[in-house]
C-alpha cells in the first residue's frame, strides 16, 4: 500500500486528469467532431470520384496507344496553344487516360489546369482543375479543404491543428483514466453502463487515434514546422533525386505535396519538344523505374535536369526517382525508395495510411471505422456531460485548478514542466491551454469568493 503522502498525490492527480479529460471532450470536442465527420467523407471518396469522373479518367480499351508526343500535340491543337505541360502522368493501364497538367495564371495555390486525353483514340475527356502535385479532382478537392481548413484557407487551418493538438492528450489521458478506474468500470450499471462503454470503446480506439493526431500533427502550420525542424535535423526527410545540373546537391521532398504540392511552368529557354516526354520515358525505364504509375516533370530552366518519378503509394511502395540530363538523358541522380532510412520509409507510410492510400479499399474503411467511432466517443461523451449538468442542480462544474493547487510542490511543478514543454512544442495547444487555464483560474476564484462570502452570510453552515 503506497504511503498516504503518495496516495493523496495519485487522488488529486487522477481529478486533475479527469477534469481536463471532461473538458477537452467539451470544448476541443466540435472540432475533434468536425475533423471525424469530413474526414471519413474524404477517405469514402475515391469511389464516388471514380463514378463521378468516369469519362474523364477512362477511355478506349482496344487498340495501340500513342505516343506522349502525340497526345501532347493533340492538348496543344485543343487550347490553341504550343506550351508544354508542366507535368504528365501517362496512362497507368489499358483503357485510362492520361493526364497533363498546366500552370495557368488564375488558379488558386497549387492547382493546376489539367487535360485528360485517351491514348488510344486521342480524344479529349476532360478539362478540369486539380489540386496538389496528386492532382486530386474538384470533389475530393472541395471535401479536402474542408476537412483541412473548413474552406476557410490558412485561418481555418487552426482548426484542424486544434484537433490533433489534442487529440493524442485526449486519447491517452482516456487510457490512464481506463488503467486507474478498471475495477468500478466493471461494477457500473444502469444509467453509468455509457461511461463503461464509453471508456471501453476510448480503449479498443486509442491506437488509432494517436495515429490520427501524430500524422494529421504533420500536415498542421504550427506544430507541422517543429517537426519538419526535427526531421530536418535527425536526418528523417525523405530523399529526393536533384535536378540541379550545376552543384547537385541531395534534396528532400515534401511528403504532404499530396495537399498542397505545386509544380513551376516550363521556361521557354529549354527548347523542349513534345518528343522529350517520350524521350525521357524511355530513359526512366531503363533506368529501373517499373511502377505503373510514373510522372514526368520537364526542366523549368537551362540548368536543370528532368525529374521522373514513381507515384504508386499503394503497397508495395514504388517511389522510385531518376533525374535526367535534357540533352542525353542520361541519369544525373537517382534514389531508390529501399536505401531510404527507416523514419523516412515511416514517414511515407504513415502520411500515405492516414491518407488512406496504403493498402487501398481496406485502408479507408478501417480508417472510415475508426472516424465513425470517435464520433460515437463524442457523443457518449455529450451525454455524460448533459446528465452530470443536470445533475449538479445549478452547482457549477470542478475546476482544473482545485486539485492541482492541492498537489505536493515535486507534482506541481512537474505539471508545469510538461505543460509548458508540450505547449512549446505544439503551438496551438500551448496557446489554447494557457487560455484555457487562465478562464479555469477565474472560475476557481470566483467560486471560492462566492463560497466565502455564502459562509459569511451564513455562519450557522459551519457549526452544523
Amino acid at each position: 500500500m503506497p504511503p498516504p503522502s503518495s496516495a493523496r498525490t495519485q487522488r488529486l492527480l487522477f481529478a486533475l486528469l479527469s477534469r481536463l479529460h471532461l473538458y477537452i471532450g467539451l470544448f476541443i470536442g466540435p472540432f475533434i467532431l468536425i475533423a471525424a465527420l469530413s474526414g471519413i467523407a474524404y477517405l469514402l471518396s475515391p469511389p464516388l470520384e471514380t463514378w463521378l469522373y468516369h469519362d474523364t479518367l477512362y477511355g478506349v480499351t482496344e487498340g495501340e496507344p500513342k505516343p506522349l508526343a502525340a497526345q501532347i500535340a493533340t492538348v496543344q491543337r485543343h487550347l490553341g496553344n504550343p506550351a508544354l505541360p508542366s507535368t504528365v502522368r501517362p496512362a497507368p493501364a489499358l483503357g485510362d487516360t492520361t493526364r497533363l497538367m498546366f500552370t495557368t495564371p488564375g488558379l488558386g495555390p497549387s492547382e493546376h489546369r489539367a487535360l485528360f486525353v485517351d491514348p488510344i483514340s486521342l480524344e479529349i475527356t476532360g478539362d478540369t482543375t486539380v489540386y496538389g502535385t496528386s492532382g486530386i479532382l474538384p470533389l475530393r478537392t472541395a471535401i479536402d479543404h474542408l476537412h483541412r481548413q473548413l474552406l476557410m484557407g490558412d485561418v481555418g487551418r487552426l482548426y484542424s491543428e486544434l484537433a490533433a493538438s489534442w487529440l493524442w492528450l485526449a486519447a491517452l489521458g482516456g487510457v490512464i483514466l481506463w488503467m486507474w478506474q478498471r475495477p468500478a468500470l466493471k461494477a457500473l450499471s444502469g444509467a453509468q453502463t455509457t461511461r463503461r462503454r464509453h471508456a471501453t470503446l476510448g480503449l479498443v480506439l486509442a491506437i488509432g487515434l494517436l495515429f490520427f493526431s501524430a500524422t494529421g500533427l504533420t500536415w498542421s502550420q504550427w506544430a507541422g514546422g517543429n517537426i519538419a525542424e526535427l526531421r530536418n535535423a535527425w536526418g528523417w526527410n525523405t530523399p529526393s533525386a536533384s535536378t540541379a545540373l550545376i552543384d547537385t546537391d541531395s534534396q528532400t521532398t515534401d511528403e504532404h505535396a499530396e495537399h498542397h504540392g505545386h509544380t513551376a511552368p516550363v521556361s521557354a529557354s529549354t527548347q523542349l519538344l513534345p518528343e522529350d516526354f517520350d524521350r525521357a520515358l524511355t530513359a526512366a525505364r531503363a533506368a529501373g523505374l517499373t511502377a505503373d504509375r510514373i510522372q514526368l516533370s520537364p526542366p523549368t530552366s537551362e540548368n536543370q535536369a528532368w525529374r521522373v518519378a514513381e507515384i504508386d503509394r499503394r503497397w508495395p511502395t514504388q517511389v522510385d526517382q531518376v533525374a535526367l540530363h535534357p540533352g542525353s538523358m542520361a541519369v544525373t541522380d537517382q534514389t531508390d525508395f529501399e536505401t531510404f532510412p527507416l523514419a523516412a520509409k515511416l514517414t511515407r507510410w504513415g502520411i500515405d495510411l492516414h491518407m488512406g492510400v496504403l493498402f487501398g479499399l481496406v485502408n479507408q474503411v478501417v480508417l472510415a471505422l475508426i472516424a465513425a467511432g470517435l464520433v460515437t466517443l463524442m457523443g457518449w461523451g455529450y451525454a455524460m456531460a448533459w446528465r452530470r449538468l443536470r445533475k449538479a442542480s445549478g452547482q457549477r462544474f470542478p475546476t482544473v485548478s482545485e486539485p492541482w493547487l492541492l498537489l505536493p510542490i515535486k507534482a506541481k511543478l512537474s505539471v508545469l514542466l510538461v505543460a509548458i514543454t508540450l505547449g512549446l512544442a505544439l503551438p496551438v495547444l500551448g496557446v489554447s491551454l494557457a487560455l484555457f487555464i487562465v478562464i479555469d483560474a477565474l472560475r476557481w476564484y470566483v467560486t471560492k469568493r462566492y463560497t466565502a462570502r455564502h459562509l459569511n452570510a451564513h455562519p450557522s453552515n459551519t457549526s452544523r
